[in-house]
């Protein structure tokens, strides 16, 4: 039994379709390969919107930000949107300054369809830039070239307080100057939040059976440096693993993720964590647009749901919340995950012995070592492998 008041709850939509698969996107992501763009744009909208109404989660709980994420959210058009969010505000209480963010790629979206998103109520935008350099958006195999995605992220920059501008480093034969050169193109943009992700070869990607020469691991390292260098001095915290954002706009639904609050994932392959009194479970919709298109009308959409064991819930809690720069209160892990702090006393020993984390004013925040070192600090708290 709980103890501690639910966590913050939030909503994820995942819209699947892509004009074209990146070579190294692992996301359940599919092209649309001549299909009707509109017509789907209808059917999948309508099938959202079932889902969110059989949704029979505690609907007194507000919603803290809802993510429209892909896929490429931004080929929709913003009357689906507005079904959408009307849908949830119907369902849910939202809280007082809600986030609300789309997804959104410079190679597809109607410029018109900026304004229109914001006129339905989306108030920031994380815009899949990867890069302003020409040839590292061909090696990437993105749609848009550097001019459109300037072009997009001045406009959003200026129809949207928050913006998120979405970058990749050590690519395929990337140079410091290069690199350089990408963050002061998003400097001058002045977006209020940046992502930046290091180019990994995921299984299942073109790029795993293509691969290309990338930087290796100390080549990596300092492009990193370069970038926590460059945009420390131009006031951007580095909060979180792959984010950098200015005072005040951090993004508040990955920050619920981190902190291992719930959410609910409508659509195809989405993912819901769902705390009640008795348990937290995750449940999972079924991955294939198609089938899952076919199972909603039967309120089928579900193809996995379990409760979290207790390894499930140290790991899981340690493997977002370690993600945070700042680290977690001893408070949160005991609220978030009903255990208390001594359940993972052994772990905490052998990470601080590996001067991996450091406890301070009772929270446990990574080292900078523990920062480089992510995947070899989430191991300690890995139960049950061998």
């Amino acid at each position: 039994m709980f103890k501690a008041e639910l966590p913050p709850l939030s909503v994820y939509v995942h819209i699947p379709w892509c004009i074209h698969k990146c070579p190294y996107c692992d996301f359940n992501s599919h092209e649309f390969q001549g299909q009707d763009i509109k017509n789907n744009e209808l059917i999948y909208t309508n099938a959202l919107i079932k889902q969110l109404n059989h949704t029979n989660f505690d609907s007194k709980r507000p919603i803290h930000s809802i993510f429209f994420g892909g896929g490429t959210p931004s080929l929709f058009s913003p009357t689906s949107f507005k079904k959408i969010i009307e849908t949830i505000r119907n369902k849910f209480e939202l809280e007082d300054n809600c986030e609300i963010t789309i997804e959104a790629n410079p190679g597809t979206v109607d410029k018109q369809f900026f304004y229109g998103y914001k006129d339905v109520g989306i108030n920031r935008m994380s815009l899949g830039i990867q890069s302003f350099n020409e040839n590292h958006l061909k090696k990437l195999e993105r749609i848009h070239g550097c001019q459109e995605a300037q072009e997009a992220s001045e406009l959003a920059v200026k129809l949207f307080d928050k913006v998120n501008i979405d970058l990749m480093f050590a690519l395929p034969g990337q140079t410091k100057i290069e690199l350089e050169d990408d963050i002061n193109m998003a400097l001058e943009i002045n977006p209020s939040h940046l992502s930046y992700y290091h180019l990994t070869i995921e299984p299942n990607t073109s790029f795993y059976k293509h691969p290309p020469k990338i930087p290796n691991q100390d080549e990596g390292a300092e492009l990193c440096n370069l970038i926590n260098n460059k945009l420390k001095k131009a006031n951007f915290k580095h909060y979180e693993t792959s984010a950098y954002a200015k005072t005040g706009s951090q993004c508040q639904h990955n920050i619920n993720y981190w902190s291992f609050g719930d959410y609910i994932g409508i659509g195809a392959g989405a993912h819901s964590k769902i705390t009640s009194k008795e348990s937290i479970r995750r449940f999972s919709c079924h991955k294939s647009p198609k089938f899952y298109l076919s199972e909603v009308d039967k309120n089928n959409y579900i193809k996995e749901e379990r409760a979290l064991s207790t390894n499930d819930l140290v790991f899981e809690f340690m493997m977002n919340a370690l993600r945070i720069n700042d680290g977690f209160a001893i408070k949160l892990f005991e609220e978030r995950t009903n255990l208390p702090i001594k359940e993972v006393s052994k772990e905490l020993v052998i990470a601080k012995e590996k001067l991996l984390v450091q406890e301070i004013n009772g929270r446990i925040k990574p080292t900078i070592l523990g920062q480089s070192f992510l995947n070899e600090l989430l191991q300690i708290f890995l139960r049950g492998q061998t």
